[in-house]
């Protein structure tokens, strides 16, 4: 591997070096780049061909290079023959110019180690071509190895040679000498031209008709580049050492042979011993077998038989060969219409040009892009030809692949692109375009489609044709796919708009609605309804074409899955709109029942997702409602069953010390106002400084609880639970009911007034009934007001008619009540202990003593009617108020309408030491206040 890639490394090397040394110092160098060795030809394929450019002007060149190390083996006189023959041919094809013939562009230079000169672009000699690989670059270049000759070009190659030929014989009187394939140059568009003017011989009298030409006799001791090819060279020419015009079409007949035999003439021959050659050559040609010219086309082969006989005058001149029928050929008289352009006028290139479509699909590709596409693209700079040279450049643009199409055609389009002069050019040259757009788009660079191809579109939308802008309109669908977005939102849709509103043309107004429906799926939802929809209300014409073409664009965005309207622009514009459409008097039935169909449709959607944005909306507000209620009821649980520390207090002080400063019901009738009395403070006992401190650390532990959630949670059998106190009132009742006289509604008469009527079960709404326990008598029942614990009842009349504080039956008949509901355990009311609170002193005995105020009424007969009977002796006395904050100072035993009288006349003995311990508290109280 290491050995290969150095030996590669030493071929390229010494073929750098080799280049480099050979040209190096020649003049060439100076005004030209020396590129790569690409091809050989000329006498003896001793001419290196290389590419180049000029420094100048960057224009593409070939460089032929005659190394002189290739005759270092020769004698110098030798040397001085070869040079001098070489210099010859060079100075010869420098003074002739023709079209048939290599143009040179730089004349031959000389230096000490080459000769060079430069042409017109090279690809290779037709030597190379044909299989003749001599002084070609290592390895031989993959494009002439693998290049073969289609039929229209062997043609018109051969058809081109002949016309060279012609030239030569008619126009300069000049025998070319030695026409081989070495000497047959293909240049880079695929023309065949002739050079190797080295044995040319021009006639020794020009002037006359007929001209005379002298030939030098063969000499065999001189170098092979000193002579011509013997292969092509006439019979007469080395034994008779004659020549004329008709000695060089031998030559084209042996060059056909050759073409269409991979290279070999006709005969081998011997260069040791000529003579014998060309005579053994002269019997075969006169009885020449059908087999040796069995490649050829039949259509050339009597005329190639012609060519190769023996006698000069039977062989058809240069002339004649052109205007045989092989030549006749569509695709050679094509490329040689081409090649005569230039001396056409503008209506002849016309009639050629629209016929032209209809040949380039039989010619190869090859021929087309390097023959037919540069002399097309030259006839860009006659602005008056361009409308007829595009379509067939953009037929050939199709053809090519994007790499081929960017680096041949695009670079020749670009002017055409901006090309507006004259105006009537310009249009055509805007229709063909339009026409042609999808491979422009597909082709060309996004680059170049924003700088050329879309401001060509933009112009002709603006065009003052309405041709133009009908056949821009129509076909703008077609390639909308291939516009970006950015320039279709803001360049392409509102000049469409611009167009739609300002023309006078139906035609060109309904085509912009049109084209506008078939590229919304292009654009954006957003995009549809801010600039599209409310452009259609803008246009001023109510022809039938126009309304319809206004429906279809509200239906299109209707009902495409990715556009749709929402139901608000619905409502708001695009329904009204439609409507006031729909009435106009252009529209037919079926027309108006069009409009009718989208509007039901649109209405239908638009009621049904209404409904259920409503029926979602009323769901959502029916949970939040649940989930308020919820909440509030738990907020209303928690404040009951967790008080805070200053309302137990507060509750604790009302009971035990409080005063109550509210005006009884019958006072505040009749205008007068009862103050309540504020007693002085006392010190807690140690029992009672025990039990608050244990309320509050009971009230602590409800504070640190969790909250309630919403759901019900069932208690833990091991927490222990506070009584229900609904049930508690129930057990209440039905024993106070059991005990009283009569369960039904009673009238109560009162000081000036009459007490409200009770029911006999509970009125609270939503709270029941509680067991209260204020530390000296068994549970009382009393109902609270519709606002819970705390809060003052939801009207002033809830106890309206309730007695004033001034007859309170005895404790004992309580205690009593509660051995008879409960005679062998008392009932728990701990729970209920923390709603009451010591925040005043306590009330001495004497305080509650009954008092005989001045004035004073007797004492009420409510008692009597239900303890009639019993031995009671009412003693009136102040009330203790309840701790309850909102509720009137005068809610008492007699005002709470569940106790029964019956049980506070009876006597007991379970409270007998009770109410001694009582007295002897009292006693001391009394020695301690006075």
């Amino acid at each position: 591997m290491e050995s290969m890639l150095n030996k590669l490394k030493s071929t390229v090397t010494k073929v750098t070096a080799d280049m480099t040394s050979a040209v190096m110092g020649n003049p060439v160098t100076r005004e030209f780049e020396v590129g790569r060795h690409i091809a050989s030809g000329g006498p003896g394929m001793s001419w290196r061909i290389y590419n180049g450019t000029k420094k100048s002007t960057k224009q593409e060149v070939a460089v032929f290079v005659f190394d002189k190390k290739i005759i270092d083996r020769y004698q110098k006189f030798e040397k001085d023959q070869i040079i001098d023959s070489l210099k010859k041919g060079v100075q010869q094809l420098t003074r002739l110019r023709h079209p048939r013939l290599l143009t040179v562009q730089h004349p031959l230079e000389e230096s000490r180690d080459c000769l060079a000169f430069c042409t017109e672009p090279v690809f290779a000699s037709l030597a190379n071509v044909l299989g003749q690989w001599d002084n070609l670059p290592s390895p031989v270049p993959t494009d002439i190895k693998e290049y073969k000759l289609y039929d229209v070009e062997t043609k018109y190659g051969l058809l081109q040679v002949s016309e060279g030929l012609s030239f030569l014989h008619s126009g300069v009187k000049m025998v070319h000498g030695n026409l081989c394939p070495e000497n047959i140059i293909l240049n880079k568009s695929g023309a065949w031209k002739i050079m190797g003017f080295d044995f040319s011989i021009s006639s020794s009298n020009p002037s006359d008709a007929e001209p005379k030409y002298v030939c030098k006799e063969w000499d065999p001791n001189l170098s092979p580049l000193c002579l011509p090819n013997p292969e092509y060279v006439a019979p007469e020419y080395i034994l008779s050492v004659s020549c004329d015009a008709a000695s060089d079409m031998y030559s084209l007949g042996v060059l056909i042979h050759a073409v269409f035999n991979e290279g070999k003439p006709v005969f081998q021959v011997n260069k040791q011993d000529i003579f014998k050659s060309f005579s053994r050559q002269l019997d075969q040609l006169s009885h020449l077998s059908p087999g040796v010219l069995s490649q050829i086309p039949e259509e050339v082969r009597d005329h190639v038989k012609m060519l190769l006989n023996i006698t000069s005058n039977v062989r058809p001149d240069a002339d004649q060969m052109t205007k045989i029928p092989f030549f006749d050929d569509v695709g050679a008289m094509t490329l040689q219409y081409f090649d005569s352009l230039f001396q056409r006028d503008n209506l002849q290139k016309s009639q050629f040009y629209k016929g032209l479509p209809k040949v380039l699909p039989k010619l190869p590709k090859r021929v087309i892009i390097y023959r037919i596409l540069p002399a097309l693209a030259s006839e860009f700079v006659n602005p008056d030809m361009v409308p007829f040279v595009l379509p067939n450049v953009l037929l050939i643009a199709e053809e090519c692949t994007k790499e081929e199409y960017v680096r041949l055609v695009l670079p020749d389009l670009t002017p055409v692109f901006k090309q507006q002069e004259p105006v009537q050019a310009s249009n055509m040259i805007l229709l063909i375009f339009l026409q042609k757009m999808d491979l422009l788009l597909t082709k060309t660079p996004p680059e170049d489609i924003k700088n050329s191809v879309l401001p060509m579109v933009y112009r002709a939308v603006e065009a003052p044709s309405t041709q133009i802008q009908e056949l821009c309109l129509n076909i703008i669908p077609t390639f909308a796919n291939l516009i970006e977005y950015p320039s279709m939102k803001n360049a392409l849709i509102p000049r469409i708009k611009s167009a739609c509103l300002k023309t006078s043309s139906l035609a060109v107004r309904v085509n912009s609605l049109v084209c506008l429906g078939k590229i919304l799926e292009y654009l954006d939802k957003w995009y549809v309804i801010d600039e599209i929809l409310p452009f259609l209300q803008q246009i001023p014409s109510r022809e039938t074409a126009v309304l319809m073409g206004i429906l279809g664009i509200y239906k299109c965005t209707f009902t495409h899955k990715k556009l749709g309207i929402p139901k608000e622009h619905l409502a708001g514009k695009s329904l009204p709109h439609l409507v006031s459409l729909s009435i106009d008097n252009n529209l037919n039935l079926n027309q108006f029942n069009s409009f009718m169909a989208v509007i039901k449709e649109m209405l239908n959607r638009l009621e049904a997702e209404h409904k259920t944005k409503l029926e979602q909306l009323h769901a959502m507000q029916e949970q939040q409602r649940s989930l308020n209620i919820t909440n509030h009821m738990n907020q209303s649980e928690e404040t009951k069953n967790t008080p805070s520390p200053a309302t137990q207090v507060r509750d604790i002080d009302e009971i035990f010390g409080g005063s109550s400063g509210s005006a009884g019901v019958n006072g505040k009738e009749n205008g007068s106002s009862s103050t309540a009395s504020q007693p002085s403070r006392v010190s807690l006992t140690l029992e009672e400084k025990q039990r608050l401190a244990k309320e509050q650390e009971q009230a602590a532990k409800l504070r640190s609880q969790q909250p309630l959630a919403p759901q019900s949670i069932k208690p833990a059998t091991t927490t222990p639970q506070a009584k229900d106190l609904t049930n508690s009132l129930l057990n209440t009742m039905t024993s106070v009911n059991t005990l009283s006289l009569n369960s039904g509604t009673r009238t109560m008469p009162m000081q000036g007034a009459t007490i409200s009527t009770f029911p006999a079960g509970p009125t609270m709404g939503g709270m029941g009934t509680m067991g209260v326990s204020n530390g000296f008598n068994s549970p009382m029942g009393f109902q609270a007001g519709g606002m819970g614990m705390g809060m003052r009842p939801a009207a002033p009349g809830l106890y309206g008619g309730m007695a004033t504080t001034t007859s309170t039956p005895s404790f004992s008949a309580l205690t009593q009540n509660q051995s008879l509901n409960q005679p062998s355990k008392p009932t728990d009311m701990s729970a209920l202990d923390s709603l009451f609170t010591s925040s005043k002193p306590k009330v001495s005995m004497n305080q509650m003593a009954p008092k005989t105020a001045p004035g004073a009424t007797a004492p009420s007969p409510w008692i009597n009617q239900f303890g009639r009977g019993q031995p009671s002796q009412p003693a009136p006395m102040q009330a203790t108020p309840m701790g309850m904050a909102g509720v009137q100072g005068g809610f008492g035993m007699q005002a709470n309408p569940f106790f029964n009288p019956q049980n506070f006349s009876q006597p007991s003995t379970a409270n007998t030491g009770t109410m001694k311990q009582s007295a002897s508290v009292n006693n001391d109280l009394k020695d301690l206040f006075g």
